[in-house]
């Protein structure tokens, strides 16, 4: 293969560039689009919850069964995207972004609101959720040669990161600035929620314009019997890589965006435009770390660059609380962002190095489930937490993650996969 960026074969045919470069930018645009959403509305999503009628347990609750759904929702799709059409998948996952966001305009009645999260598309994290990342990553991993995949996917996390942050600072000086001319609280969050149901049908008809070579191509196609999971040859690897994905997600749902967002309103006293500004900062630290993933995983590998920068990241999220001062609490916080999120392009590579093509979806599908999976059982306890030891989950979370790193290293420092970049 060429570089991927200018020709490549598919089915005895050639690709062109404007082929290509059209599909990538593309799929950049809709991880912008999402990403922005999903920030815009986490910083407001846990207070607009609050001034629903739902209380912290309850609160936890919903975020916990928001994961649950997402976990079946992209476990169905997911893992027929590869026979059923990625598009067409995508399209779906858009649609149902967009129906969440209607239904929480429309009501306040928590379970309404139970029943969209758990049908729709609801980020409480302001990180990736539904089938949408997974099948975008084997649609890149087909148009980039294997060695530009770690570099892809880190450019792809930054336009996330970014996207994030933009998201996070517009939605909570927007609900400032709506309070601010007269609007309460409850209705300028409202206001964001609109705003989050039409980026979902933005994306549905920007999700239309992908060609077919982001499919899989039927020369490529292994012969190795499908199993009903979409998985053949790499099941066990993949398996083992989603236990520990689910333990590190299972930590990390502790620490959700809302969740933070809301402890700092309450600790703190921290606005909505404050918190738009905190997170704009942390989200865009985390994308400009994912860059720096690839020059040091090129010296040492994937699996080390994964471990070695994610453990001293979450010492600094148990520290987080511990912080006499808000502008140290944010300081610590901050520096924990900046060096977060390195293990995530080298995670992803490592995912798509061990699958042939035609697992490329499911097998991301399937780790991202594990992490939804692993996500939605902590978000309840983190709720119930906050109330009794409100500086609990940073704890929580940095510790258990923690022990995944360990776990990670020890059972994948030796693995004969080639740490392929």
């Amino acid at each position: 293969m060429s570089s991927p960026f200018f020709m490549q074969r598919r089915s005895g045919a050639q690709v062109t560039m404007s082929s290509l470069n059209r599909n990538i930018v593309l799929l950049f645009t809709t991880r912008i689009l999402r990403l922005f959403g999903y920030g815009f509305l986490s910083v407001v999503l846990a207070l607009y919850l609050i001034k629903s009628g739902f209380d912290d347990f309850l609160m936890g609750l919903l975020f916990s069964l928001t994961l649950v759904g997402d976990a079946g929702i992209s476990l169905l799709l997911t893992t027929t995207a590869d026979r059923f059409g990625r598009k067409k998948t995508l399209v779906i996952g858009a649609l149902l972004m967009m129906l969440a966001g209607v239904v929480f305009i429309l009501t306040s009645n928590p379970l309404l609101l139970i029943i969209a999260a758990i049908i729709g598309v609801i980020s409480p994290s302001g990180n990736e959720i539904g089938p949408f990342l997974p099948v975008e990553q084997a649609m890149l991993s087909q148009l980039v040669s294997k060695d530009q995949r770690t570099g892809i996917f880190a450019w792809y996390g930054l336009a996330g990161s970014l996207a994030t942050a933009l998201g996070a600072l517009a939605g909570g000086f927007l609900a400032t600035l709506l309070q601010n001319r007269g609007m309460s609280p409850l209705d300028s969050y409202r206001v964001i929620l609109l705003g989050y149901a039409i980026i979902g049908g933005i994306l549905a008809l920007v999700f239309t314009g992908l060609s077919r070579e982001c499919e899989v191509a039927q020369n490529v196609s292994s012969s190795a019997p499908q199993s009903r999971i979409g998985l053949h040859k790499s099941r066990g690897v993949i398996f083992k890589l989603s236990m520990l994905f689910s333990l590190d997600a299972f930590a990390g749902g502790f620490v959700l965006q809302s969740f933070m967002a809301y402890w700092f309103h309450v600790r703190y006293g921290a606005d909505e435009a404050a918190l738009g500004s905190i997170f704009f900062g942390a989200n865009l630290l985390a994308g400009f770390s994912a860059l720096l993933a690839v020059p040091i995983a090129k010296k040492i590998g994937l699996i080390r660059t994964m471990v070695f920068t994610h453990l001293p990241s979450n010492v600094l999220l148990i520290l987080v609380p511990l912080m006499p001062s808000f502008p140290l609490a944010i300081s610590v916080l901050l520096l924990r962002f900046s060096i977060s999120q390195m293990d995530v392009p080298t995670r992803q590579a490592y995912t798509m190095a061990v699958v042939d093509p035609d697992e490329r979806s499911a097998a991301a599908g399937i780790t991202g489930i594990a992490r939804s999976v692993g996500a939605s059982l902590s978000p309840v306890v983190a709720g119930a937490l906050l109330s009794v030891f409100p500086g609990g989950p940073f704890i929580v979370a940095g510790g258990l993650k923690i022990v995944y790193d360990l776990i990670l290293f020890r059972s994948f420092k030796a693995s004969n996969v080639s740490d392929e970049l």
